[in-house]
Formats: structure tokens, sequence, C-alpha cells
């Protein structure tokens, strides 16, 4: 299909929090216009949208993979699963070889430490008795590959080995690794060191969210009491700081629709026409991204907000961001940053769209609340809720892919 890309653009204010935080514990900042802003990195927004795909049952479990450096136990269990009479060590030797021959990526046995050993008792849980080994690195399959996978290993349980010298059973456990991508695999792509060509490109690219205004960490200096303390007692039981901020994020990711399509292939459903598992991964994205949000310190903090406003825009020339709409940092004598982050963007908008955008071929929708965000009512097609947005666009993109096929 021709090249299409999906823009999400949000505002999101958040109280004093400490989402995502650094090796020091503090929450993470840039540079941005010459001033320190909050910022929420890339990796902390794509694992709340992943794990949002499944605690809010967006996508089937068969549409999603795992991702995990334990891939020969979880690929291992799947077989047992298959043949409950294969000894569950044995079972563990087939997963890792043929991992290794699917993937191409090393499988080692597992280091134990004195600090991070396996306990006996979780070893006779899995019907192990020694640690199973491991991939070098996080590796990334779909449920469907390690189904098939785990199929592959029983036709050739006999002496795996041999099995996978013939030339044909070994492309054939290299295909079965990568084909029928499930849709984060599709979304957030794959690297495999050790074997480039089973790299997947990520068809999402998320920015780091960065405040729309200069921002100062500060330290909230807590005590805990201990309950068994008499009068006679004084003091804490427990002393400590936390370190916080709290801004006006500007959020901002972009889905390559053609890239989603191409990897996702003919989707993961037989009977499905070929739109449907393109559009339901971008409706689940769209509404993933939207809604989640990082969880760093949030029993501390209890940070649970929404976007005030989202834009999203489908176009045909190339992603474009609108965070220069807040390279220089907004400063605000009534306090408050949102009304002004909304002026800034209704003001930008039309003039990036005016000298880089091609507005007949560019739809655009917002969702919004509030009447700071007002001035961006305009902008687009405007929706009453989230679902009704998520419905829309999922609808464009699956047009885009019948007219232009």
């Amino acid at each position: 299909m021709n090249r299409l890309f999906l823009d999400i653009h949000a505002l999101q204010t958040v109280p004093p929090s400490n989402l995502n935080r650094d090796d020091t514990g503090a929450p993470k900042t840039a540079v941005y216009g010459g001033v320190p802003r909050a910022r929420v990195s890339s990796q902390a927004w794509k694992r709340a949208t992943r794990s949002y795909f499944s605690d809010e049952h967006l996508l089937e479990p068969s549409e999603l993979g795992v991702r995990t450096k334990k891939v020969a136990e979880v690929l291992a269990a799947r077989i047992t699963a298959l043949d409950p009479t294969i000894d569950p060590a044995e079972a563990v030797r087939l997963a890792a070889t043929v991992i290794q021959k699917a993937t191409g990526s090393t499988i080692e046995v597992a280091k134990r430490t004195t600090a991070a050993k396996t306990s006996d008792s979780d070893l006779e849980s899995t019907g192990h008795t020694e640690a199973a080994p491991t991939s070098k690195y996080l590796m990334f399959l779909s449920n469907h590959q390690l189904d098939g996978l785990a199929a592959f290993a029983l036709e050739g349980a006999a002496d795996i080995a041999t099995y996978l010298k013939d030339k044909a059973n070994k492309a054939r456990a290299k295909q079965i690794a990568d084909t029928r991508h499930s849709v984060d695999i599709a979304l957030f792509g794959r690297m495999v060191a050790d074997s480039a060509d089973f790299n997947v490109d990520a068809a999402a690219q998320v920015a780091h969210a960065i405040s729309v205004h200069r921002v100062n960490t500060e330290s909230d200096y807590y005590t805990a009491v201990d309950d068994r303390n008499t009068s006679a007692e004084s003091g804490a039981g427990m002393i400590g700081t936390v370190d916080f901020n709290s801004a006006t994020l500007y959020r901002y990711a972009a889905v390559g629709i053609h890239q989603l399509a191409e990897s996702l292939g003919d989707g993961l459903r037989d009977d499905a026409p070929l739109t449907t598992p393109v559009r339901r991964a971008v409706e689940a994205f769209v509404h993933a991204f939207v809604a989640s949000l990082p969880t760093g310190k949030i029993n501390t903090f209890g940070h649970h907000t929404l976007p005030d406003v989202v834009v999203i825009k489908l176009r045909t020339s190339r992603p474009i961001s609108f965070v220069a709409a807040f390279e220089e940092p907004i400063t605000t004598e009534s306090g408050g940053f949102l009304r002004e982050a909304s002026t800034r963007l209704a003001d930008f908008v039309p003039e990036i769209e005016r000298a880089y955008g091609d507005e007949s071929s560019t739809r655009t929708w917002v969702l919004r609340v509030g009447t700071a965000t007002t001035k961006l009512a305009c902008m687009g097609e405007e929706l009453p809720s989230l679902s009704d947005l998520v419905k829309e666009v999922g609808q464009a993109v699956a047009e885009h892919m019948i007219t232009t096929s």
C-alpha cells in the first residue's frame, strides 16, 4: 500500500509525581529551548501502552507476543502442554535447540548467583531440576509463533539435532518464527543482534514526552510511624525523601500504517479481511497510547490523569511533530499552562501545515475536555469520546487501505 502515517498529539497535565525516574531516583528531565523540562521517556510510555493492550482487553492473547529472556522456558511450557508425556527437562532441551536454530539467537545456561538463585521449590514447580537456559537478550515472539515452534519441536522430538540438519526443516523453523507477527511486535519492532534478518522494523515511533514549561524538581521529606512505639518512644520508625515534579506534558507518537500492514501481512486470523488486523492494531494503539499512564511511584502520588486534548492526523506525506510550538517555554502570570499551550498549538499547527502539509490528503480529529482547550476545537472533526475517536480513526485507515489497494 501507499505511504500513510498517523500522528497522535496530546496535552496532559500531571500533578506532583515521579512517573519515570533516572538512576538517582529523580524524575527524568531534558533541556529544550534552553531550560530544563520534565521528561517521560518513550520506553516508559511504550511499556504502559503494551501493558494496556492486555490489561484492558483491547486485543486477544493470540494477537499479542511475549518478550523475555526466558524464551526456552516459555516454549517448553507450550511443548509440554501439547504433549504432557514429554519429560520437562527434555522439553527445555528441545525448546532451546529450536529457538537457537529458528532465530539465530544464542541460548545459554542461566548463570546462578548467590544474590539471584532460582529456589528449589520454584524449579520443582516447573518440573525442572536445574535452571532453564536463557537468551542473551530479550526475545520477542508472538503467541502464534510460539505455538508453531512448539508443534515443530514435537515433530522432531525423537532426534531434534538431526531433524534440524535437514535444510527444509530448518527453513520451516525460521519461517514459523518470522511470520504471523503479533500486533505488539509489528508496532514496536524486534531486534535480534545475532541475526539481523530476523529483525522487524517498528511501525510506531513514540517521542519522549516533555513539559511545555520550565520545571524544577522538588523533594518530599516523609516519615513513617512505628505502630508499636509507646508514648515514651519518640521519633519516626523511618524517614526518607522522594523527588517529584508536576507538569503539563506534550506527548507525540507516529505510526507508519504501511509498515504496520507489511509486518502484519495477512494477519492473525485466517477468515478476516486484510484490513482487519491493521484496523484492530491501529484502534488498539490509539486507545492505549491516549489512555495509558506510566505507573512510577503511583502509590505515592496517585497521578491518575488523562489527556486534556488529543489531536490526531492521518496524512500521506510524512510524520510531523508539533513540539516546536513549545521551544520557547510557556510562562504565565495567572498560573496554569494548559490554556496557553492550547493557544500555542492553535496558532502553530495551521502554519506548519500551510508550509509543509497536504491539506487535500490529510484528515484531522480532535478530542478535548474543558474550556482551556476551546481554541483547538476547530482544528478538525471534534468527537465526543475516546471510543468515538478510536472508531473513526480505525474506519478511516481501513477505507484508505481499500481505496489504495
